[in-house]
């Protein structure tokens, strides 16, 4: 990596600065106790996020959805689905959030929409409808069977059958979504409408859902990164976001650093940033992928992620996360979410947060929510989970083992209701929530971690307000060290003058630690899970997930 610092700090955009926090509205926080949370739950809960220190909150969808995906496999993407409240109360939220400088970027999901929706109800009852090709279809197979041998992401097939048109409809991920036809210029339109309609509306931009997905050529066998994607993007682009001062970022599990900056590179005019998933790839098993999970492997880990700052060092932005509404529980998955716990999640929001990028916290990541450990099949709700469930039996797995990955990295692990108190259903709801809660929420709530002044929240807290008031942490070059070292996460940020030092143990052993030459620093020890140390040189022990962030 290059040693070359900048000489003064970059043009600044607000989300520069600011700090990113999904919500899950499912599990968020529910208003009228039908144990589903909503708008009203989430506006009741705005104080919370502004003082954490929030900018703005990436809400997964709330369209109107039959929920065959929780909202995305979207029915009407200019309605709120009835269990999340209505129009009225999006508008409050959207204003309530403004009077606490918090934005709303709204979950954009163009890939595919619900079978539930007008234009595929119209488009499966006739070859001859409008809006029939707003959709993929192809004639069977010579066999008459499907026309690939494609898989769906949620199990089965990617192609469904409707028996009154002899055709199949490509639903990459499962029957109840099927992918639209983005080769449509009439599908473009209404799409493009759409999103205008929700930015006059005053949101801050968009998350977008599997965007890397929509330039697919099918026929070739092409999905992810597909021939027409860039094209598209730039399109989009001109016709909803060029002169808003809003904020995008595409999901992509494909793109690569040979990619990225075709995304969010300053002169493409397509998007400002992607989430890229390889630092949470490289814990999955080759073959079997996520539900057989590989032991956590630090170097491997710290390779990817130094190799994404450099790779977007001085063009495009990074996206910086451990966990959400896919994923699991970071600090189950790469901290310790038993006697470290506390210790544990402050290490990893501070190596996370002190990169050169825009940190994203999850709902219930602020006070260290753990993994739940489910010990049924019928206790998952996930249509992924129970979807591979049924692929796996029928391929001779063991319950008992599938159920032990979907413990470890299966999506219900996020989605659990978050945990506001100690008291019934952990004060999500008054009634029976969606999905049971997780039962160390007498311990690990809200109420209990903000009332500890050694909390984890109070630590975010500062941790965050550090990139409204730091250009160091916003701008300063990164340059990591200690790349082999198979315990120790260690960088630099230095812009200007000012070099901090971040040093972290990822371990629950106590070990030594040599600081390299070009770490060492001393002034300041701005950040620390057990106690403060202002010079960092020699060799120094580090106890179990400690951290220490010092700067000059």
């Amino acid at each position: 990596m290059p040693n070359t610092l900048p000489t003064s700090s970059p043009a600044t955009n607000w989300w520069h600065t600011a700090t990113g926090y999904q919500i899950y509205p499912r599990s968020f926080c529910d208003s009228n106790g039908d144990g589903i949370g909503d708008i009203p739950g989430i506006t009741s809960k705005l104080d919370h996020l502004r003082d954490l220190g929030i900018g703005f909150i990436w809400l997964s969808p709330v369209y109107a959805s039959p929920m065959a995906d929780n909202g995305y496999d979207i029915a009407d993407y200019r309605a709120i689905a009835p269990e999340f409240g209505t129009l009225e109360d999006f508008d409050q939220m959207l204003a309530e959030a403004k009077a606490r400088g918090i934005g709303i970027v709204m979950d954009l999901v163009v890939n595919h929409s619900s079978d539930e929706h007008h234009w595929f109800k119209a488009a499966k009852s006739s070859k001859a409808a409008p809006t029939h090709d707003f959709y993929i279809w192809r004639v069977p197979a010579p066999d008459g069977g499907p026309p690939s041998d494609h898989r769906a992401c949620f199990g089965g097939s990617a192609w469904h059958f409707v028996p009154e048109l002899g055709q199949y409809y490509l639903g990459f991920f499962s029957a109840a979504q099927p992918d639209l036809n983005w080769q449509n210029p009439k599908l473009r339109r209404e799409i493009y409408d759409m999103m205008n309609w929700w930015l006059d509306r005053g949101i801050a931009g968009f998350r977008m859902d599997v965007i890397s997905l929509i330039g697919k050529d099918v026929d070739a066998g092409i999905f992810e990164e597909g021939p027409y994607l860039h094209q598209f993007l730039q399109e989009m682009h001109r016709e909803t976001l060029a002169g808003r001062d809003v904020v995008t970022v595409g999901e992509s599990w494909s793109v690569s650093r040979d990619t990225a900056l075709l995304y969010c590179g300053r002169d493409r005019a397509e998007l400002d940033m992607v989430f890229q998933f390889q630092h949470i790839m490289e814990g999955w098993d080759p073959v079997h992928g996520k539900w057989k999970p590989r032991p956590f492997d630090l170097i491997a880990f710290k390779r990817v992620l130094n190799d994404w700052q450099e790779t977007l060092a001085d063009d495009g932005w990074n996206s910086l996360f451990l966990s959400n509404h896919d994923l699991p529980r970071q600090v189950s998955r790469y901290g310790d979410d038993g006697a470290f716990r506390v210790q544990s999640a402050k290490m990893l929001a501070t190596v996370v947060h002190l990169m050169k990028g825009t940190p994203f916290v999850y709902q219930g990541e602020e006070i260290g929510m753990t993994n739940v450990r489910f010990e049924r099949i019928d206790q998952f709700r996930d249509i992924e989970t129970l979807g591979h469930y049924k692929d796996a039996m029928a391929a001779g797995v063991s319950p008992a083992e599938f159920i032990a990955g979907a413990n470890t990295n299966g999506r219900d692990n996020a989605r659990t209701p978050m945990q506001w108190s100690a008291g019934a259903q952990a004060g999500f709801t008054t009634g029976t929530p969606w999905i049971e809660t997780n039962p160390n929420h007498t311990a690990i709530n809200v109420e209990a971690d903000r009332a500890d002044p050694e909390g984890i929240f109070d630590y975010y807290r500062r941790l965050i307000a550090l990139r409204k008031n730091l250009p160091v942490v916003i701008h300063g070059r990164y340059e990591p060290f200690a790349e082999d070292h198979p315990s120790v996460f260690a960088f630099t940020r230095a812009l200007d003058g000012k070099k901090l030092s971040v040093v972290a143990n990822f371990t629950t052993q106590t070990l030594d630690f040599d600081v390299p030459e070009g770490m060492v620093c001393s002034g300041t020890c701005l950040l620390f899970n057990y106690e403060a140390r202002e010079n960092l040189s020699g060799r120094i022990s580090l106890r179990p997930f400690e951290v220490l962030v010092v700067i000059n």
